[in-house]
């Protein structure tokens, strides 16, 4: 068996609050790439819910977190179509996403 490992190395302010975040993704050719924001969820099945990590730097410019926020609406939306082929709701999720670019003023 293969193993792999994505990590994120972040340097907490003294309020522990992310001032650098840095990710490596070694299948991915990624090495300390820095980055402003992360989300990572996993699903414990256990519990039967998500577990979240929502992180981001106090240099995370509001427009970008729109974005960010906005790519990942559109994300989900291609994720849950190839995992349920739901086309239907798949593109409900996209006008969710465009709805929140309209009502959040992201320039496109």
């Amino acid at each position: 068996m293969r193993k792999t490992q994505i990590t994120i190395d972040i340097e907490l302010d003294e309020n522990h609050v992310p001032e650098k975040m840095m990710w490596n993704a070694e299948d991915g050719g990624i090495e300390a790439q820095e980055t402003k924001a992360t989300m990572i969820s996993v699903w414990d099945d256990k519990t039967m819910e998500a577990l979240r990590i929502d992180l981001w730097t106090k240099e995370m410019p509001v427009d970008q977190m729109k974005m960010f926020l906005h790519q990942i609406f559109i994300s989900l939306a291609n994720t849950y179509q190839r995992a349920t082929g739901e086309e239907d709701v798949a593109q409900w999720i996209e006008e969710i996403a465009e709805e929140f670019a309209h009502k959040s003023a992201i320039k496109m």
